[in-house]
C-alpha cells in the first residue's frame, strides 16, 4: 500500500488551521463576490449579472417585454449558478419602485406591493425589461471601458463591472449581510447628488459641510418625513454610520388622521395590525376606527378616526403616542460599507464615496476616449489608403487585372498595410466616383478634427474635468426628479400617560354614609333615588370626567386619591372606601373633589387658619394618603374653595358673628401646612366652643350674601360688604347687630 505513494506528496496540516483558512476563504468570497456592492456601479454580482444578461437578450427599454423566467434562465445558466428563486428576487427588488429610488427594472404582471413586497407573481407569469436609468450604467459598456472575466465555466465573458455614468451606489443604495460585515446605504436625490459631484470636481479639498448645504440627505423612494437633526446627519456622513430617523406624513381632516405616506419598507396592513392590536387590548380608547383607503392613486392613504369624547386631547399629542408604540416612525441604520476601487471592503463617509467614484468614472472617461481614438487612428488609417487609391487608380486597376496576387505588389508599390490592401480589394466599383473621393477627403477632415481634441482633452486634466461634468448635467437633467422625503423639524414621539388615554366622559361620583363607593355615567343621575344596602344612605357626590382624578379629605386633614376607572358602576352596590383605601381609624370623609391639576383650592380650618394649595398636591401616591392640611386638637375642616379668579375677595365669618373681607392674595401659597391666620379667633373661646371659623366664602362685585338667623333675614350686596375690608389684626366686624346667624350663603346678580 505505501508503495502506491511517493514521499512527501501528503502534507499534513492542523485542523484549526485548516478550519481557519477555510472559513477565511468563505468570507472574502461572500463579501466581495456576493452581498456587498462596489463603488463603481453600485451593485453586487448577481445584480450586475442580470442587468447586463437583460442588455445582452435586447430587452433594452425600447424594446418589448419578454417573460421572466427567459431572463432569469439566462442570468442562471450563463453567469449566475445558483438558485432561481433567489435570482428572481433580485430582480424583482429591482423592479420595485418603492424598493428602489430609481427602478433598474420595468415589469409587467404582479412585481408585489408596499403592503406585501413578497407577493410577487412567479416568473412565469411576469415580463420585464430594462428600464431607462439602467442605461446610466449599460451605456458605454461596448466602448472599451470596461474589463470583461470569463464566467464561472469559461466559456463566456462578462464585465467585471458596469460603466456608471453616476454614482448608482448612493443613489439607490444597497443593504447586505455578509461574513462579519453588513450594508445600509440609504438612497439619495440624483439632483442633489449630481450638483455635488461638480461642486467636487471644482474644488477637490471641499469640507462636508459645504456638501451637505447641496445634499439634504437620503431620499426614499416611499416619502416620508426625515425628522433626525441636522448635526446628527452631519456625523452620520462624516463617519459612515449612524441612525436615521423617519416618520409617516398625515394631516387632519375633521375629526380623522389621514396617513399620506409611510416610513421606507414599511406597509399599511402593518401599521393597521399595530393599531387594532392596541384597540383590542383597549390601549388605545381614543381611537374609533382605522381603515386602509389606498388606491391606485393614492398608494398609500390610511384614515384613523378619533372619538368624540377625546376633543379634549390634541391631536397631535395622540400621533405622538402612536408614533412611539407603532412603525409610523421608524429609525434606520446607515452603514456606508461597499467594496473601493482597491476591491477591499471598508466604511466610507460621503466625501470618500463621491471622491472615489469620481475617480473611477474619470478612468471609464480615459478609457472610452482611447476606444474612440484607436477606431478614429483606424478608420484614418484606411482613408489614407483609400485616398492613395484614388490617386492612382488606373495602375491600381491594372494590376489587379494583371496579377494573380496583387497584394505583394500593392505592398512594395505603394507602401499600403494589409489592412488597407483587404479594404481596397473589398471596395465596391460603383464606390469608384469623384463624389466618393470628395467624401473620403471630408471625412478625414471630420477624424482629424475629432482626433485632435480627443488628444487635447487625455493631454488636459481640466478638459477631462469640464467633460465629465457636461456628462453628469446631461444625465442629471434626463433623469432627476422632485425630492420625496422632507426634512422637518418635529417633537419627539411621547408616550401618553394613563391619565390621557381614558375618556373624557361625564361622570358622577357616588359615596355612602357606610363608605360603598360608585361611578355613574353623565351628570343627569339623582344620587338619592339610586338603590343602597339596608340601613346605609347617601353622603356625599361629585361631577367630573372619566380621565380626571378623584381626591379624598377626611375630618383629619389627610388627602387620598383615587382612579376614578378603577371605580365599580353605579348599577351595583358599589365597593368599600377601605378595600381601596387605608382611612385613618376614626376619621369621617368631609370632601370630594374632582379638578383639573393646576387649579388652586382654597384649604382652612374652623382654627380661622388657611393656605391655598394646588389640586396636584392633594394627591397622594399610595394607599394611606398624605397629611395636606395640620389641624390642632377639636379643629374641623372646613369645605375647600375653588379659586376661579384671583380678583375674589375672601369672606370670613366667625360664630360670633364676626366678619372679615381680605384679597386673595393675602393667603400664603403652600404644598401643604397649617397656614397663616384668615379671622383672629381668641383661643379660650376657641377651646370652649365659644367661637370658630364657621363660614368661609369666595365674593366678587356681582355676589349679595343672604343671611338667616333665627328671627329675619339679611341681604347684603358688594358695597356694604366692603366694610369688612382688611381690618387690623383681622378680629372681624359686628355687621348692625346681626346675632345668631343660622345659616349664610351666597347668590351672584345675573
Amino acid at each position: 500500500m505505501n508503495k502506491l505513494f511517493k514521499k512527501n506528496t501528503i502534507e499534513s496540516i492542523q485542523l484549526d488551521k485548516f478550519a481557519e483558512n477555510a472559513y477565511l476563504n468563505y468570507s472574502i468570497y461572500v463579501i466581495s463576490d456576493r452581498a456587498l456592492p462596489h463603488i463603481g456601479d453600485g451593485l453586487k454580482p448577481v445584480q450586475r449579472r442580470i442587468i447586463y444578461a437583460m442588455s445582452e437578450l435586447g430587452l433594452k427599454s425600447s424594446s418589448k417585454y419578454k417573460k421572466s423566467a427567459r431572463t432569469i434562465g439566462d442570468v442562471i445558466g450563463k453567469y449566475h449558478p445558483h438558485g432561481d428563486i433567489a435570482c428572481y428576487e433580485a430582480m424583482v427588488l429591482m423592479a420595485q419602485n418603492f424598493s428602489y429610488r430609481y427602478p433598474l427594472i420595468e415589469g409587467q404582471g404582479n412585481w408585489g406591493a408596499q403592503d406585501d413586497p413578497k407577493s410577487f407573481a412567479a416568473m412565469r407569469y411576469t415580463e420585464s425589461r430594462l428600464s431607462k436609468y439602467s442605461n446610466i450604467l449599460l451605456n458605454e459598456i461596448e466602448q472599451g471601458t470596461v474589463d470583461f472575466i470569463p464566467n464561472f465555466d469559461g466559456t463566456l465573458l462578462e464585465p467585471k463591472i458596469l460603466p456608471a455614468c453616476l454614482p448608482n451606489i448612493i443613489l439607490n443604495g444597497s443593504t447586505g449581510i455578509a461574513v462579519g460585515m453588513a450594508t445600509d446605504i440609504p438612497p439619495h436625490n440624483i439632483g442633489e447628488i449630481s450638483n455635488a459631484l461638480i461642486k467636487i470636481i471644482d474644488y477637490p479639498n471641499i469640507k462636508l459641510n459645504d456638501i451637505l448645504n447641496i445634499i439634504q440627505g437620503p431620499d426614499f423612494p416611499t416619502g416620508s418625513e426625515i425628522i433626525t437633526a441636522k448635526d446628527e446627519i452631519y456625523k452620520i456622513y462624516k463617519k459612515g454610520k449612524g441612525s436615521i430617523k423617519l416618520r409617516a406624513i398625515w394631516e387632519i381632516k375633521d375629526n380623522s388622521v389621514i396617513i399620506t405616506s409611510l416610513p421606507y419598507q414599511i406597509s399599511g396592513i402593518r401599521i393597521i395590525e399595530q393599531i387594532t392590536t392596541q384597540m383590542r387590548n383597549k390601549k388605545l380608547p381614543m381611537i374609533e376606527d382605522i381603515r386602509d383607503e389606498s388606491d391606485y392613486e393614492n398608494p398609500t392613504r390610511i384614515v384613523i378616526t378619533i372619538r368624540n369624547n377625546f376633543s379634549y386631547l390634541k391631536i397631535e399629542k395622540i400621533m405622538l403616542h402612536l408614533f412611539s408604540i407603532t412603525d409610523l416612525e421608524k429609525s434606520y441604520r446607515i452603514n456606508l460599507n461597499m467594496i473601493g476601487l482597491n476591491n477591499k471592503p471598508s466604511v466610507k463617509n460621503l466625501i470618500e464615496i463621491l471622491s472615489e467614484w469620481i475617480f473611477f468614472r474619470k478612468i471609464i472617461i480615459k478609457k472610452r476616449l482611447n476606444f474612440n481614438l484607436k477606431k478614429i487612428v483606424q478608420k484614418l488609417h484606411i482613408i489614407e489608403g483609400l485616398l492613395i487609391v484614388y490617386s492612382n487608380l488606373e495602375k491600381f486597376i491594372q494590376i489587379i487585372r494583371l496579377n494573380l496576387d496583387p497584394k505583394s505588389i500593392f505592398k512594395k508599390k505603394f507602401h499600403l498595410t494589409n489592412l488597407q490592401i483587404e479594404t481596397l480589394l473589398n471596395f465596391k466599383l460603383r464606390s469608384i466616383s469623384l463624389i466618393e473621393e470628395n467624401n473620403l477627403r471630408n471625412q478625414k477632415k471630420k477624424l482629424d478634427i475629432e482626433h485632435k481634441n480627443i488628444i487635447k482633452i487625455l493631454s488636459s486634466e481640466k478638459k477631462i474635468n469640464t467633460l465629465l461634468k457636461q456628462e453628469i448635467l446631461l444625465i442629471s437633467k434626463n433623469y432627476s426628479d422632485q425630492r420625496r422625503s422632507i426634512f422637518k423639524k418635529r417633537k419627539e414621539a411621547k408616550l401618553l400617560n394613563e391619565s390621557e388615554l381614558i375618556s373624557s366622559e361625564p361622570i358622577t361620583i357616588i359615596l355612602s354614609k357606610m363608605g360603598w363607593i360608585r361611578c355613574a355615567k353623565g351628570h343627569t343621575i339623582d344620587p338619592l333615588n339610586l338603590h343602597y344596602k339596608s340601613g346605609d344612605s347617601f353622603l356625599l357626590s361629585i361631577k367630573g370626567k372619566k380621565n380626571q382624578t378623584m381626591v379624598i379629605l377626611d375630618s383629619t386633614g389627610r388627602s387620598y386619591s383615587i382612579d376614578i376607572v378603577s371605580l365599580p358602576a353605579a348599577r351595583s352596590q358599589g365597593e368599600l372606601l377601605n378595600a381601596k383605601l387605608n382611612i385613618s381609624e376614626g376619621s369621617t370623609i368631609k370632601n370630594l373633589l374632582i379638578e383639573s391639576n393646576n387649579k388652586e383650592i382654597l384649604l382652612s380650618a374652623s382654627s380661622g387658619y388657611g393656605f391655598i394649595c394646588k389640586f396636584n398636591d392633594l394627591i397622594a401616591c399610595n394607599r394611606n394618603g398624605k397629611l395636606s392640611i395640620i389641624l390642632s386638637k377639636n379643629t374641623e375642616i372646613l369645605s375647600p374653595l375653588i379659586i376661579k379668579d384671583n380678583n375674589d375677595k375672601i369672606l370670613t365669618v366667625s360664630l360670633l358673628n364676626r366678619f372679615l373681607l381680605f384679597s386673595i392674595n393675602e393667603i400664603p401659597r403652600l404644598s401643604r401646612g397649617k397656614g397663616s391666620r384668615l379671622i383672629f379667633i381668641n383661643k379660650q373661646d376657641f377651646i370652649k366652643n365659644k367661637d370658630k371659623l364657621k363660614w368661609i366664602f369666595l365674593i366678587n362685585k356681582n355676589s349679595l350674601i343672604y343671611i338667616k338667623t333665627n328671627t329675619e333675614q339679611f341681604i347684603l350686596n358688594y358695597k356694604e360688604i366692603k366694610k369688612f375690608y382688611s381690618l387690623k389684626g383681622k378680629k372681624g366686624f359686628f355687621y348692625k347687630n346681626i346675632k345668631n346667624i343660622k345659616d349664610i350663603f351666597i347668590k351672584n346678580k345675573i
